[in-house]
């Protein structure tokens, strides 16, 4: 009896090894080397859902940073003081201790487009108030309660403020402790929709092509901070009523655009912790370490290195630019942001991303520490577009990293924690900054932050070396499934 002749290691199973495809057949698997998926820089793009929400929150941010750019110059030309600078990011960072745990587990257990929608039509009320406030600010009466607060600001401004600045100070508006009260409001709105504006676009594009996603809305983000600076800038010369009411406008525009969008049904998933409620999204970012790292180098960076509260004081006094100038200020490192992402949405995924984003830390550091020593308003211009185009890759890796990581029943929490941690310090980075200033002058505070933001990096590359480890984002998985390479 004969026998069959033996198969060779290219054939596969019921297919003699002398059989080749035909010209219409595809090659048996395994025959030719598959090539390599052609990079889309526009994949998420052509998911209409993702792309409405985004062009919304492209005009909600907008007219947010018009408000921000508004209230900051308002605050300082009614009460010339740097402290009420500070004053102002401590009214926006006092939300986020009190609501932001909350307002994770809120996101994780109610519809995000639902919590999107009511926060919205509540800032739309808070910013036509604000207009109101502000329109109406001659007419207010001196009422009492008022007039205590005033006092108040005042008293708490004299103790920061060196002697010389203390006789300049003047708190006579009655209508300022409304702004900040409409602007402590405005902070507790922006916290709880804080969670559902980010986890959100998870939801609205496929798993492989969230990285894509949160490249072009940071690029909508930036664009639309750029926008909103160099508007409000403008319209700063004429009216801050009329930035307020845009910024209704707008808020009231991303809850229309919301009412059509649908999210996909994903499948729950179980983080591995038994951290109850909120804390668990605290407990999980402690278990991965490249996501700890992620945020602590965000957090002190920002925290040391934030200079946004010292631009109405550069403008004026340092570099003696005026309005125009602080819009210019304002606007240049989200322009250098818009530039960087436009650039990474090109370009191949960062093979080594944790190596990456303290690269970009550093020089984020040391863009802040040329601006903090200029004397000319062009050289501060391209040191902030600088800072802005660093800052821009740190953005995009660390949401990337967190959302990718993050099982979709814990991203909420997850978010939230983040969001403490980033919001904290861009306002805590505002009072220290302002106050700094006010001590010590707008100079010597920008350096010292600078120079302590390239000491986190060394500090952060040190003590969490998981971060180095972090493998090509395209290959990160939620905790619990294989993600290729431990990045704790």
């Amino acid at each position: 009896m004969s026998q069959a002749p033996p198969r060779t290691h290219a054939a596969s199973d019921g297919e003699a090894s002398s059989q080749a495809p035909t010209p219409h057949e595809p090659p048996p698997e395994g025959s030719f080397p598959t090539p390599a998926p052609k990079h889309d820089p526009y994949a998420s793009l052509r998911y209409p859902f993702f792309l409405r929400y985004m062009l919304g929150n492209f005009f909600f941010t907008m007219g947010r940073h018009a408000l921000t750019l508004a209230i900051g110059w308002q605050v300082y030309e009614w009460t010339n003081s740097a402290a009420a600078l500070g004053f102002i990011g401590f009214v926006n960072v006092l939300p986020l201790f009190a609501l932001v745990f909350p307002a994770g587990v809120l996101s994780d257990r109610v519809d995000r487009r639902q919590i999107i929608l009511v926060t919205m039509a509540v800032s739309c009320v808070l910013s036509i108030l604000l207009a109101l406030c502000t329109y109406f600010h001659e007419a207010i009466p001196s009422h009492a309660l008022l007039l205590a607060a005033n006092s108040l600001l005042k008293d708490a401004a004299a103790f920061f403020s060196s002697a010389d600045a203390q006789s300049a100070l003047h708190f006579d508006n009655p209508a300022i402790p409304i702004i900040f009260l409409l602007q402590l409001l405005q902070s507790t709105v922006r916290v709880i929709s804080g969670p559902a504006r980010t986890t959100i676009i998870p939801l609205l594009v496929p798993p492989d092509k969230i990285n894509n996603a949160f490249i072009w809305n940071s690029s909508a983000f930036e664009l639309s901070a750029v926008l909103g600076a160099g508007v409000g800038g403008f319209v700063l010369l004429y009216s801050y009523t009329l930035i307020y009411a845009f910024d209704a406008i707008f808020a009231a525009c991303l809850a229309f655009i919301l009412l059509g969008v649908k999210t996909r049904q994903v499948t729950a998933a179980h983080a591995g912790t038994n951290a109850p409620g909120a804390l668990a999204g605290v407990v999980f970012i402690w278990k991965q370490k490249a996501v700890l790292g992620a945020i602590t180098l965000d957090l002190f960076a920002v925290l040391f290195g934030g200079v946004v509260a010292l631009f109405p004081i550069y403008a004026e006094e340092v570099l003696e630019a005026g309005s125009g100038g602080f819009g210019a200020l304002r606007a240049a490192p989200t322009l250098g942001a818009v530039t960087m992402a436009i650039l990474i949405a090109h370009m191949r995924p960062f093979r080594r991303p944790g190596i990456t984003l303290l690269w970009y830390v550093a020089g984020f550091g040391l863009s802040l520490l040329i601006f903090a020593l200029s004397r000319n308003i062009f050289l501060s211009i391209v040191a902030l577009f600088l800072s802005g185009m660093c800052d821009n890759v740190s953005v995009v890796i660390r949401h990337t990293l967190v959302q990718m990581l993050t099982p979709d029943n814990l991203r909420g929490r997850v978010t939230s924690v983040n969001q403490l941690f980033i919001g904290s310090s861009n306002e805590i980075s505002e009072l220290r900054g302002g106050l700094m200033a006010a001590r010590f002058g707008a100079v010597t505070s920008g350096t010292i932050g600078a120079l302590c933001t390239m000491l986190v990096v060394l500090g952060v590359a040190a003590l969490i070396p998981a971060l180095r480890r972090v493998p090509p984002l395209s290959e990160l998985k939620p905790a619990g499934e294989d993600n290729g390479k431990s990045t704790t």
